[in-house]
């Protein structure tokens, strides 16, 4: 029997935002762009990234961490891949994805929950 493959799916660039895909290591994005030009280690990952991603596409994947709590999706992996793609702003950026779970994660097989990433109504307290 052949195990499944983790899945692999596309999203909007757009999504890594402060509203929808987060940073995990960051309050916002803003500190992680902040944090990735101004300290050299950062800064030449970051550069690498830029000058590969128009070239190559993105090698590896980004990983989403997905809240079971509270639907929150996050980078879980790939904090500077995700700052070269609001930089680079391509249509598209591929990912793989996990629940975060209390009795642990595994990156997982089935299709990602896309519908969390539509606007959440108003909630009423």
């Amino acid at each position: 029997m052949t195990p499944m493959a983790r899945y692999r799916g596309t999203l909007p660039t757009a999504l890594l935002s402060d509203t929808a895909i987060r940073p995990t290591e960051y309050t916002r994005w803003a500190h992680a762009h902040e944090r990735f030009t101004h300290r050299p280690k950062d800064a030449a990952v970051l550069q690498g990234l830029l000058e590969t991603i128009p070239a190559r596409g993105l090698d590896v994947p980004v990983v989403l961490g997905v809240s079971d709590r509270y639907g929150d999706v996050y980078v879980a992996d790939g904090h500077h891949r995700a700052v070269a793609l609001r930089i680079l702003r391509p249509a598209r950026f591929p990912f793989h994805w996990y629940w975060i779970k209390n009795h642990g994660v595994h990156i997982e097989q089935r299709p990602f929950p896309y519908y969390l990433l539509n606007p959440h109504p108003a909630r009423t307290a």
